[in-house]
């Protein structure tokens, strides 16, 4: 179906996390496959898999040594073509993650173009001479904590490194790089996937002259990490960048019915980087998985999107592998964790754009709490205490509380398994109509069934520090949103003149022409003509 991709739901999948069917406590691609029917009955439109190729695993398959094969932990490529026929015999779409900026140092391309100045690969990475005093070329940072640059002996030069000093920068400068990149992505294509979540998507391409990035506006310091205490103006985000996700689309539009998410920085760039439909097919930024939830917050992003962008597609999420799960971590406006996962999924699947949904979200699931002895993500590691890294949200898929490890592994899993996480398994929800996951499934149910919240526009009526209100239109037929932030209750007076016809609704009432809304509760309505 052309264009499936406008307005679907898509099911994020962290592999190692979600089955392990091997035994060795990593979830892998059998492991995927053996749940497909779950994700079916959720009734999601896509799955986007995180990284499944061969690694080292230093920063868990992000550091990719080999960009056509899957790593041994995972299974292989039989097992994952396996997986894409059963998936697409379901109606499910297949996303895989390609992470193109850099490479492992474990790649052999790097190992080649480290060994001396004067190679087939000598410059398909980012190399610098030091300046005269032997520091690094300029004052760039690496996300996971330090400077950007690696001293290498072999080269006597420094390498760039935008992550883990093993997770080396491509030469996107050199086109024999970008050759070589598209005919990976290719590969995937050709072999039936239906698309590509693209890491760090603005990252590609660095400033030619290393200039010196500027700091950060006061205002936006960050603390924890120095990284956000510079304005990265020169390391990433250059005009080349745009070009190259223009070859991306010309290669995507040469397929049938393919797609490209693309993981963006900032709202401006998200719009930027989805105009003129050619370039990225929908993006998302980390704008709404931060600490701020609140109406005026949601209203801006989606206001500010599409006054920057009015033929751009977003893609909207709340939680995701690198955050805190958005149930723990707007915690503090939940009057239940389960009117709160309500709440919160209701607004997200009524939004204008794509829906990216993390696994275990349907459930409400919570934040791990991961000790310092149990961490295995480098920022974590590097930043903790004040920051504990993403392993708190990336731990095991829960699918029955009554197995060893919530029936994820009859082993002990990479990440553990603790009690809170537990009560919130596939099995004691399943049966129970007004749990979580029958809510997300009747939830995505009535979004596909819907013509106004899947095509149409978005206005908002109304937002304070409590309340929200949207209606989203089409073809002359209109749905109203409401929804209530707060522990308390809320009303909205003399919103429009309409009946009792609620489509979908949690604590809410109809009295006198007014909508009551209890504790974390929300409506959506419909006027009767």
């Amino acid at each position: 179906m052309k264009d499936w991709w406008r307005g679907s739901v898509i099911y994020q999948i962290y592999p190692r996390s979600f089955q392990d069917s091997s035994g060795n406590g990593i979830g892998d691609i059998k492991g995927i496959t053996s749940h497909l029917d779950y994700i079916s009955d959720l009734g999601v439109d896509a799955i986007w898999l995180s990284p499944i190729f061969e690694s080292p695993m230093k920063d868990m398959g992000y550091d990719v040594s080999n960009y056509t094969d899957v790593d041994p932990l995972f299974g292989n490529l039989e097992d994952f073509d396996e997986m894409l026929e059963s998936a697409h015999s379901l109606g499910i779409k297949v996303i895989i993650d390609q992470v193109l900026s850099h490479s492992s140092s474990k790649h052999p391309f790097f190992i080649e173009s480290r060994s001396s100045k004067n190679n087939d690969k000598s410059d398909w990475y980012v190399w610098a001479d030091p300046k005269e005093d032997g520091s690094p070329p300029n004052n760039w940072l690496s996300i996971f904590g330090g400077v950007a640059w690696e001293w290498d002996t072999s080269r006597k030069q420094y390498y760039l490194h935008n992550f883990l000093k093993s997770q080396p920068d491509f030469n996107f400068h050199n086109p024999d790089v970008r050759k070589w990149i598209l005919s990976t992505t290719k590969f995937w294509l050709q072999r039936g996937v239906d698309g590509f979540r693209l890491d760090t998507v603005n990252y590609y391409f660095h400033d030619l002259l290393l200039r010196d990035n500027p700091s950060q506006e006061p205002s936006l310091l960050s603390l924890t990490n120095p990284y956000y205490m510079q304005n990265h103006k020169y390391s990433i985000n250059q005009k080349e960048n745009l070009d190259f996700v223009r070859e991306l689309r010309c290669l995507l539009d040469s397929y049938k019915d393919r797609t490209m998410v693309g993981e963006i920085s900032n709202l401006e760039l998200q719009a930027e980087y989805t105009s003129k439909k050619d370039k990225l097919h929908m993006a998302y930024s980390f704008e709404l998985l931060r600490k701020d939830f609140s109406p005026d917050h949601i209203r801006n992003c989606l206001e500010n999107f599409f006054k920057l962008s009015e033929d751009g597609f977003p893609c909207w999420s709340f939680s995701n592998h690198d955050v805190v799960r958005h149930s723990s971590r707007w915690s503090d406006q939940a009057y239940s964790e389960d009117a709160f996962a309500k709440l919160t999924s209701s607004l997200l699947l009524s939004l204008k754009g794509s829906i990216c949904l993390f696994q275990g979200e349907e459930l409400g699931q919570l934040e791990t709490d991961i000790k310092f002895h149990e961490l295995t993500d480098p920022p974590g590691i590097k930043f903790w205490p004040k920051d504990k890294g993403r392993d708190g949200c990336r731990t095991p898929m829960v699918w029955d509380s009554n197995k060893t490890n919530g029936g994820f592994s009859d082993v002990k899993p990479w990440l553990p398994v603790k009690s809170p996480q537990l009560e919130k398994s596939v099995t004691s929800q399943k049966d129970n109509p007004e749990s979580v996951l029958n809510h997300y499934k009747n939830l995505i149910n009535f979004r596909k069934r819907s013509k106004e919240i899947i095509k149409g526009d978005i206005k908002f009526i109304s937002s304070d520090d409590k309340r929200l209100a949207f209606s989203r239109s089409y073809g002359g037929s209109t749905i109203f949103c409401f929804f209530n932030f707060s522990k308390e209750d809320v009303v909205y007076k003399e919103i429009i003149d309409m009946k009792d016809n609620f489509l979908f609704s949690s604590f809410a009432t109809l009295k006198d022409n007014q909508l009551i809304l209890g504790p974390n509760g929300f409506a959506f309505i419909k006027p009767l003509n």
